[in-house]
């Protein structure tokens, strides 16, 4: 059977992606001496990393070496990230470097450091996406490890400072090697979770207790960050000790020192809200006494300067009752003058009346139509005529006219 030719590109082809998928040669760090430095105008650097065993070309590209170029430096011991590739142009095997470090640093640290200016150069550690906390949250999401003595400590605090909060708690794994993807996990499906039934958390607590620092390297993995980044309620990192540092505190909205303090920064403290509020009472009362008084005496200086501006009416008042009292006495005695001559008048007329011409003996005749018959001429022989006296009348007829 012929043995197939291949060309050579195929072949390097072939090479770089088996490198590629290597899964040790794509994430690598390699320490060595700096040799053979150049750097391009373009900024690109090509260096050799070298040892007493081998050397390894490198190449050390301007989009990853801005900020660190002062590391790269003939003679430097630097420890190099990045992954194994093949120059296909010349069939040389080089290391893509993407993060440098000074030797003596540890590969922990160093990765970290690597992590680090990645997420920071992406802007997962921008101050000015950090948000504030909720001041009276209702209820606040917790995720740590169930049998920690963190969710303890949590639930402890957040007890006695403001137990009006509800604890949304989602557990995850938070040490070994499917922490971080625990972690990740519990972060991005605890606000959906609860938000379908009306109980979306204001604030999310995510953390554990102390550790060595391998115990925290879960919080400084990839998933978690993002994670953390990608909430969307405002989170509290809580996780070791004080003197702890991981790189879920950087992309947190807010450090906390441990998982208690991260308790005490969610809630505020109930005995002081009492405090606040009857200070705030207090003060109130006094700036309603304040606006009282004040109001009062400006009223009273008002009803002072109107007083002395308006014109003097007691003498206005004593001369109106004179008047009214003489004018009471005049209508009375008007009224009694008026009564007198009434009386007067009514006498007369009493006097003048015919019944009082009857009752002095006289006699009133009228005829038969009851006209008065005032002189004898009136009347002829045969008119009936009647005579009417004080006390009854009498019907006659005239015989004759003298």
């Amino acid at each position: 059977m012929p043995t197939e030719v291949r060309p050579v590109w195929q072949v390097v082809r072939y090479l770089r992606e088996l490198l590629a998928h290597d899964p040790v040669l794509a994430d690598l760090w390699v320490g060595g001496e700096v040799t053979n430095l150049t750097t391009a105008a373009s900024g690109h650097m090509y260096f050799t990393l070298k040892d007493a065993g081998g050397q390894l070309r490198c190449v050390f590209f301007r989009s990853a070496n801005i900020g660190q170029r002062g590391l790269v430096a003939n003679g430097a011991s630097l420890i190099a990230h990045g992954a194994i590739t093949i120059y296909e142009m010349r069939g040389d095997v080089q290391l893509l470097v993407d993060f440098v470090q000074p030797a003596g640093v540890g590969a922990q640290q160093a990765e970290f450091e690597r992590r680090k200016a990645r997420f920071e150069a992406e802007g997962l550690f921008d101050p000015a996406r950090k948000r504030a906390l909720p001041r009276f949250p209702r209820r606040i999401g917790v995720v740590t490890s169930a049998q920690g003595a963190a969710i303890h400590d949590i639930q402890t605090v957040l007890a006695r400072r403001w137990p009006l909060a509800t604890i949304v708690f989602r557990p995850a794994t938070v040490q070994g090697d499917e922490a971080a993807n625990s972690v990740a996990e519990a972060v991005r499906d605890i606000a959906p979770l609860y938000a379908a039934s009306e109980r979306w958390p204001d604030v999310l607590i995510v953390g554990r207790g102390g550790g060595a620092n391998d115990d925290l390297s879960a919080f400084n993995e990839e998933p978690v960050v993002r994670a953390i980044f990608g909430c969307p309620i405002p989170v509290v990192s809580a996780v070791g000790h004080e003197t702890d540092v991981t790189l879920a505190d950087f992309v947190a909205d807010v450090r906390a020192a441990t998982p208690s303090a991260a308790a005490e920064l969610v809630a505020p403290d109930r005995l002081d809200i009492v405090r606040q509020v009857d200070a705030l009472r207090a003060r109130q009362e006094v700036r309603v006494t304040r606006a009282v008084a004040a109001a009062r005496e400006a009223t009273d200086g008002t009803t002072q300067r109107m007083a002395r501006r308006l014109p003097d009416v007691a003498p206005l008042h004593r001369g109106v009752a004179l008047h009214a009292e003489a004018l009471r006495h005049h209508v009375l005695r008007t009224t009694a003058e008026a009564r007198e001559r009434i009386a007067g008048t009514v006498s007369r007329l009493h006097a003048l009346s015919p019944s009082a011409t009857l009752e002095r003996g006289y006699a009133l005749v009228s005829n038969a139509d009851g006209a008065p018959i005032s002189r004898a001429s009136d009347v002829t022989p045969g008119d009936a005529i009647e005579v009417r006296w004080s006390d009854g009348s009498h019907g006659a007829r005239v015989e004759s006219r003298s």
